[in-house]
């Protein structure tokens, strides 16, 4: 049987220039939700003066749906002809086990395929080699080159001796290797792990030192990488140590061996990090096309306990306080003995700021308790919980978007337990953070627990709240309800049903006066939402993180809730609630719960607006917004299914644009056809006048006026927007669309294509029609589906 050839794909200029100046877009400001830094490098001993552009996101942007790209780790250039390339080109951004919607187990077994390639996650820093036009040899860390003298560039510099070194050994040269690279057009990715240059967590002497490769990648937009036999192949030519491989071919044994070596966090005699996931991924719902797609199971002890006796060594050593909340009563230990080694030995201190000499005291007091270090992390287990005796001082602060239903959990919790619950929409005027918790610590003094009712959903809100109460109380215990939005899109339909649902029944969202404002306000907070990460300030200051998911409903939540703190802090719950009970709490919390004094937070899609009311104003139901424009609304499920059966098996080329689409995120979740827009009132006065009549005389709450059935005749795109063009079955000739050709937008390259721009598309197609000397695409829909549409005004914001 033939050997499979490594997978290839040439770079394509117009589409590597979309995604620069889509990311260029994202660098000049906080775009759609998010902000990428551009760094250019010049790279030394190039001919040709070679600079290359490193572009990086945030690390909690990756959860977005809207990003131009996931890879985490991308360098681009311009070649001779002054065309954009892609030079380096890392791992899309892949996340753990149940750490986003995508990577629950029951997701993973939906829509993955084996061979399942597990490799060992080794415990250093990640070093990309590619190779220039010019024939020189690029090594650089995740965001930086060899030319600058800070942290990562030092990794890039060491990597670049790792290199030279490993080619040396084989015999060939540094132009031998950029060539090879180059004429596969790859980045070869690797794990720089030497405890000589700098320790981690886990040890690599002499013997184990080196550039250890784990990938190799193809330079292009979408995410495509070599097969692990293929990658191993590649490291035995190029001298590269090799990482511990795994191939099972069903998902249920990978979980099973997963979780049996978690148990012991080591793995072949040695402790490990965890394991990457190598697979094929669908977004397809017949499952016809998988993609390239990684995720990790990390494993949580050893390593954490490691990682936190790191930190709390740092801090000693510097004067502070060191700073734990788990496996207290070993690291106490552990930290008595550092004191004495670091007096003892002055030197000590000095070489672990550089990271040397923190696996050899790890060691020293593992083998003085004569402990693994399994053993050493399950000690609170054997000897006692660490906080069995907490009976109080205990603030619930959840971290969570408008209709996550944060309020009824807690008030569900007051009911249950008798416990204190301070709301922030209730309290009003300046100052309301620090009135906030002024209100939480009174409430302290009554109550065991108090739960702050605010959404927190950005990180400066939760610094503020955990440093606030601390200063004022520093025994408390703050524990996160971490309203978890792995499925963005999910959460978005969730909460948006239950808020337009209840109407006006809540104090800052009044979705039956102003459904269009509320819908903008929700977007704001989503866009905003930063996750939490327990490992990084300021979420590691929570003593616990119990993770919320926002589409189920209150009753799955207050139960996890109860059921963690109940774990955690035993006397603060003795005994679980019974069912009945827990069911009792959520029906009152639902049924009896009505907002206090109502004020409108401002809809910061209008500035203007947002400056205005710094303090939030009462609602003024009577004044009413004046009509923006008439649409018919239309089933998004069926929409996209007739894309997909659309773009079916047709060329690489048809399809591009529409998976770009699908991959980033930018098909709308909501589709309709615009009947008439305020802009073109004097155009058509009778109409908009009827139009006008018609909402105001609706008594719907959603703005209803009547039925219309839309036939999908053909969609129609460019490299910037996509549109459907449709007819509108209408026999009793009521509605009248002004637009010269009736559509659907569906979605636009970036937010700097706007909706409207459907309507030159159009004008463009009706006058040189589709193919590939007008840029112009076309897919006939097969059997023209007929799709039930909602008449509806939509008022102006």
């Amino acid at each position: 049987m033939e050997a499979p050839k490594a997978p290839y794909c040439k770079q394509d200029p117009q589409q590597n220039a979309r995604l620069v100046r889509s990311l260029n877009d994202g660098s000049n400001k906080a775009k759609g939700g998010f902000k990428v830094k551009k760094t250019s490098f010049k790279i030394p001993g190039s001919p040709d003066g070679i600079t290359v552009d490193s572009w990086r996101f945030q690390d909690w942007d990756y959860k977005k749906s809207n990003l131009p790209t996931y890879a985490r780790g991308l360098f681009t250039t311009k070649n001779r002809h002054n065309e954009h390339e892609i030079a380096v080109r890392g791992y899309d951004k892949f996340f753990n086990v149940g750490e986003v919607f995508d990577t629950r187990w029951e997701n993973i077994r939906l829509r993955t395929r084996g061979p399942y390639e597990l490799t060992l996650k080794e415990n250093g820093c990640i070093i990309f080699i590619s190779g220039l036009e010019d024939g020189t040899l690029l090594v650089c860390s995740k965001h930086s080159t060899g030319d600058r003298s800070d942290v990562e560039v030092s990794h890039a510099s060491a990597g670049e001796r790792w290199v030279d070194k490993q080619l040396a050994t084989i015999g060939k040269s540094r132009e031998e290797f950029a060539q090879a690279l180059r004429e596969r057009n790859v980045t070869a990715v690797a794990e720089l792990c030497d405890d000589d240059f700098e320790e981690h967590i886990l040890a690599y002497g002499p013997d184990k030192a080196g550039l250890y490769l784990h990938g190799v990648n193809l330079n292009v937009p979408e995410f495509m990488t070599y097969p692990s036999h293929l990658v191993q192949e590649f490291a035995d030519e190029w001298g590269f140590r090799k990482v511990g491989l795994q191939v099972f071919d069903d998902i249920d044994t990978v979980k099973d061996f997963l979780e049996q070596v978690a148990e012991s966090g080591a793995h072949e005699g040695r402790d490990v990090e965890g394991f990457v996931i190598r697979c094929g991924m669908t977004s397809d719902v017949e499952q016809t096309q998988f993609n390239d797609w990684f995720f990790k199971y990390k494993f949580e002890e050893p390593y954490l306990m490691y990682r936190q006796w790191r930190e709390c060594t740092k801090a000693l050593i510097s004067g502070k306080p060191p700073r734990f909340k788990k496996h207290t009563k070993i690291t106490e230990e552990y930290l008595l003995y550092a004191r004495k080694r670091l007096a003892k030995d002055p030197n000590l201190g000095k070489l672990y700021n550089q990271n040397h000499g923190i696996i050899a005291l790890r060691d020293e007091f593992l083998a003085h308790k004569n402990l693994k270090g399994s053993d050493a992390a399950n000690f609170e287990n054997i000897f006692g919980n660490d906080t069995s005796n907490v009976s109080g001082d205990v603030v619930l602060v959840p971290i969570a978007t408008i209709g996550c239903g944060k309020t009824t959990v807690g008030v569900a919790l007051t009911h249950l337990f008798g416990w204190g619950i301070i709301q922030n929409d209730n309290i009003q005027g300046k100052n309301r953070p620090t009135r906030m918790v002024q209100a939480v610590m009174s409430l302290l003094l009554e109550h065991p627990v108090v739960i702050s009712d605010r959404n927190n959903s950005e990180r400066r809100e939760r610094e503020q709240i955990i440093k606030d109460i601390l200063i004022q109380h520093k025994d408390a215990r703050l524990v996160a309800l971490n309203f978890v939005h792995g499925d963005i899109d999910s959460v978005r339909k969730v909460t948006r049903e239950r808020v337009l649902k209840r109407g006006d029944n809540h104090q800052t969202i009044q979705a039956a006066s102003d459904e269009n404002k509320v819908i903008g306000i929700m977007e704001n907070f989503i866009h905003r939402f930063q996750p939490c990460d327990p490992d990084s300030s300021p979420d590691d200051g929570f003593d616990l993180v119990i993770n919320l998911d926002p589409a189920q409903g209150s009753r799955v939540n207050v139960e996890k809730v109860v059921t963690e703190i109940h774990k955690k802090y035993p006397l603060l719950i003795p005994t679980m609630p019974s069912a009945e009970d827990m069911d009792a709490a959520v029906k009152r919390a639902i049924e009896e719960y009505t907002p206090g004094a109502k004020h409108q937070i401002p809809d910061r899609t209008n500035k203007r607006e947002q400056k205005r009311q710094e303090v939030p104003q009462p609602l003024d139901p009577k004044k009413k917004k004046p009509l923006e424009y008439m649409s018919i609304s239309v089933p998004a499920k069926e929409v996209n299914v007739a894309l997909e059966s659309a773009f079916k098996g047709v060329d690489a080329q048809t399809q591009r644009f529409y998976k770009q689409l699908q991959q980033t995120r930018r098909i709308q979740l909501l589709f309709h056809v615009t009947l008439m827009h305020r802009a073109t009132a004097k155009q058509h006065p009778e109409l908009w006048q009827r139009y006008t009549a018609l909402e105001a005389e609706s008594q719907s709450v959603d703005g209803k006026v009547g039925e219309c059935e839309v036939i999908l005749e053909r969609v129609v795109f460019d490299d910037r927007i996509m549109a459907v063009v449709v007819r509108l079955l209408d026999q009793e000739n009521k509605w009248t669309c002004v637009n010269r050709v009736a559509h659907i937008t569906i979605g636009t390259r970036d937010d700097s294509v706007k909706p409207k721009e459907s309507n030159d598309l159009l004008a463009r197609w009706l006058e040189v029609g589709s193919g590939s000397d007008t840029g112009i695409g076309e897919r006939v829909f097969e059997g023209k589906p007929t799709l039930k549409g909602t008449v509806r005004g939509v008022l102006s914001r």
